[in-house]
């Protein structure tokens, strides 16, 4: 095999790509395009890629926006993950300007180091995270078949390795009724609205007896038109999350209780739509993120001590990483920015976001390095791997 790039050597070519990083941060927070919608910012980033010599696929499994760019042709096969959707009314509150960055930074300081037959490089373009969709629907698709390995970075207020995710599973509700005029003919009337009440107050009872890591959050969709109108039809939607699948599987079931109680309170006719799309928890795998962690400390950057199941959310990355080893690194843009706020977006466009997409970019690069001229290192994730089986996703 080539003799291994050296670190003096990854610097280097991270500097000289770093105008091109920091742009792609810049231009996709300039114009945020939310979930299935990415079109501008899929575009951009294919023609970037296109321009350095990558072999360019898109619209992978029905999915306008997704794409698959390709450096090299040798084992191992390394997936790079770049999201690119902006949150509704806030932009890139959750930082895939960055991601998406990394993601290029990283495959681009690879191709340029690599020779071709030393390992295949990818770089996905995974629309709609926020949707959790994309990732799955390419899981299904068949996209990530012959990936070895998989990684990204994702920012945050912290630097912080390993991090856990919840599983995630969406229902919405939607009850019938009668309408009729609320004041002088409310007999005759069957009130929708009363069972999405029910609903509320039956899962916040419900509450008291879940366990620590469940969560159930939900919003009402649709609540009536008038308020002299006994409402005919509402609706609400609801978020459940846990730990692992089979508590999130009974969640859901005691949640759907709920809102079949409330339909039978009420005497409405209920409908339950459930997105057969369950986002899987995240597997970690020690071994893989401490190649990553030996990376940092190699670049003189210290992790954040900071418990690695708080402030637990959702993401499709866990369902990849249930068919392919994956790490989910965070990348540090200011202390105490939360994601998902308007200050968070604004983050990422500052110095210290952009560094954090250079930080990503070299120490993903430094971490497909080890593991393209280790195979000692791939045998042992790949075995960790294979032995944490437990979780099995199939959507």
């Amino acid at each position: 095999m080539s003799r291994r790039p050296d670190i003096e050597q990854v610097l280097s070519a991270a500097r000289a790509f770093s105008p091109l990083v920091t742009s792609i941060v810049q231009a996709l927070q300039a114009d945020p395009e939310i979930s299935l919608q990415e079109f501008r910012s899929s575009a951009l980033i294919c023609k970037l890629l296109k321009e350095q010599g990558f072999s360019v696929e898109t619209s992978l499994a029905a999915l306008e926006t997704s794409f698959c760019a390709t450096s090299g042709s040798g084992n191992p096969s390394i997936a790079l993950i770049a999201e690119m959707d902006a949150l509704p009314g806030l932009g890139h509150a959750c930082g895939h300007n960055i991601i998406a960055a990394a993601a290029v930074g990283a495959a681009l300081i690879l191709k340029s180091l690599l020779p071709a037959e030393a390992a295949t490089i990818k770089l996905f373009g995974t629309p709609a995270e926020e949707l959790g969709i994309g990732k799955i629907e390419m899981i299904k698709a068949g996209c990530f078949s012959a990936i070895d390995f998989a990684m990204m970075v994702h920012p945050s207020s912290k630097r912080q390795v390993i991090k856990h995710f919840l599983g995630l599973a969406k229902v919405r509700f939607t009850f019938h009724g009668k309408p009729a005029h609320a004041a002088a003919y409310p007999e005759d009337g069957i009130n929708a609205l009363d069972a999405v009440i029910q609903t509320f107050n039956s899962i916040n009872a419900l509450r008291q007896q879940v366990r620590q890591d469940v969560r159930i959050h939900g919003i009402i969709t649709e609540g009536g038109t008038a308020p002299n109108i006994i409402p005919a039809k509402a609706a609400c939607y609801f978020y459940i999350r846990a730990d692992d699948l089979e508590e999130l599987e009974r969640v859901k079931e005691r949640v759907s209780a709920c809102a079949e109680g409330a339909a039978v309170a009420a005497g409405c006719r209920l409908e339950i739509n459930a997105d057969p799309r369950v986002i899987a928890p995240m597997k970690i795998l020690p071994s893989y993120y401490a190649i990553y962690s030996e990376q940092l400390a190699r670049l003189g950057l210290e992790e954040a001590r900071f418990p690695t199941d708080r402030n637990k959310g959702s993401s499709d990355i866990g369902n990849l990483s249930q068919v392919v080893p994956t790490i989910h690194p965070h990348v540090p843009i200011g202390e105490g920015i939360n994601i998902h706020t308007e200050g968070f977006a604004t983050a990422t466009v500052t110095l210290q976001g952009e560094m954090a997409a250079l930080e990503g970019a070299t120490a993903l690069a430094l971490t497909a390095i080890e593991l393209v001229y280790s195979p000692e290192l791939r045998e042992t994730v790949t075995k960790e791997f294979h032995e944490n089986c437990k979780i099995v996703v199939e959507s």
